[in-house]
């Protein structure tokens, strides 16, 4: 059986990707759709199988990575705030 999270991503994959025809990105785009509203993505469930130190240490990388803009970083330190934890501004 499939795991949804991978299908889902190779559909994103295709929709990103310039060498993918039409045609075959709105394929992608009506396969997504349903996957969404038939409750295959659950996206809340996904993160629970993160380990926290790992997601916190990405976003603090993040915070200080100069090619992330800065309403993304905003985003980031009110998220980490939210779990506790303090970052330099």
């Amino acid at each position: 059986m499939s795991e949804p999270h991978r299908v889902a991503g190779g559909h994103k994959a295709a929709i990103a990707n310039p060498n993918v025809s039409e045609d075959a990105k709105d394929h992608s785009r009506q396969v997504l759709d349903s996957m969404e509203k038939s409750g295959d993505l659950d996206y809340e469930a996904g993160k629970a199988d993160k380990n926290p130190g790992n997601v916190i240490g990405g976003k603090k990388a993040a915070i200080s990575n100069p090619r992330v803009p800065e309403e993304t970083k905003d985003r980031l330190r009110d998220e980490l705030a939210e779990d506790g934890v303090e970052v330099d501004k």
